[in-house]
């Protein structure tokens, strides 16, 4: 198969379980295109294909081009979304600091609770004929607080007709950063406080007032005793504090920034940066049990407005919630006043 599957599309593709991206997969499957100059494009992509758009580069189409027939329009709200999950995730501090992702169905999500202390983590001899002690997984009482957060995109069809889509797309990526901003500050309210079932933060406190110490950061690594100590997260300030301190200048390895916003640290850590992080406080957790991220479905748009060219408000929202895993995974540093 050398050519694109003629399929009729519709919006109804959007309430389908999973979605529209993975509808269209259903439809028009990629392992079908194996071998072909079309198996490294996804159902998505050869939709536009198909319809001749260009979403990107200097030649990119007018916004209008969507808008050339009944079933090309349908494709317009899923390029919204998309655009907007890659702002999502050229902000995406989470990945990082969460261990799993879980994706529902509805607004009802309760999360597992680990083993409450290290006794139930203790491995006893067992004589022979002996019963192997217990580990039991069971829900937690509360449920995940799920928030909807989002923006309203304003702009008249007119308005934005001629633009061309890759412009029109850096203001797209600009609402999904906004998102996950607001998503790592819900992140760190449930790493501080913990989510509802009693599981809040460690708290340790600088040894001297106002001051930070490398001293005061192998206190905290010597908190982590069944975990790793494998990401410190804080503000913009207190992350210049930990850079100027003098053990870290001596290093003299400049290349320890392993990308944009991340230092590696001494202590094998990853050092992160977001103002979401309330002053004077650093974070360190064992990033592969701490925390959950619950999502209930992707980046959702008002598709009806936007197929029948209403764009005028149109909402753009992403429905996320946080749970605690192992509180112990969790430490929080405190700079004493």
């Amino acid at each position: 198969m050398s050519a694109y599957r003629e399929m009729k599309i519709d919006k109804s593709l959007y309430q389908r379980r999973g979605g529209f991206f993975r509808a269209l997969e259903e439809m028009d499957p990629s392992a079908d295109y194996r071998g072909t100059d079309l198996e490294k494009l996804t159902a998505f992509e050869r939709q536009l294909k198909r319809f001749d758009i260009h979403v990107s580069g200097s030649a990119s189409d007018p916004v209008e081009k969507f808008f050339r027939t009944s079933e090309s329009a349908v494709l317009f709200p899923a390029y919204i979304g998309a655009a907007v999950e890659q702002g999502m995730q050229s902000r995406d501090i989470l990945s990082s600091i969460v261990a799993a992702k879980t994706e529902i169905d509805s607004m009802d999500y309760r999360s597992i609770l680990p083993m409450p202390d290290a006794a139930d983590r203790t491995l006893a001899d067992v004589a022979e004929g002996g019963f192997l002690p217990e580990t039991e997984i069971r829900l937690k009482e509360n449920l995940v607080h799920l928030r909807k957060r989002g923006r309203i995109l304003k702009a008249s069809y007119e308005a934005i007709r001629f633009q061309r889509l890759d412009l029109f797309a850096v203001a797209l990526r600009q609402i999904g950063a906004q998102i996950a901003r607001t998503a790592v500050e819900d992140a760190v309210k449930v790493l501080i406080e913990g989510d509802g079932n009693e599981n809040p933060a460690e708290v340790i406190e600088t040894a001297g007032s106002g001051t930070l110490t490398y001293a005061d950061l192998c206190t905290l690594w010597g908190k982590f005793e069944d975990y790793e100590m494998n990401v410190l997260l804080c503000n913009p300030e207190v992350g210049n504090k930990i850079l100027s301190l003098e053990e870290l200048r001596q290093l003299g390895d400049g290349n320890r920034f392993t990308a944009p916003g991340t230092y590696a640290t001494p202590f094998g850590a990853l050092l992160l940066k977001s103002s979401a992080v309330p002053a004077d406080t650093v974070i360190a957790l064992d990033k592969n049990c701490a925390l959950e991220m619950v999502t209930a479905g992707g980046v959702g748009v008002e598709y009806d407005k936007v197929i029948d060219c209403q764009t005028e408000r149109v909402g753009i929202t992403c429905i996320t919630g946080f749970a605690k895993l192992y509180p112990d995974a969790v430490k929080v540093l405190k700079i004493k006043e």
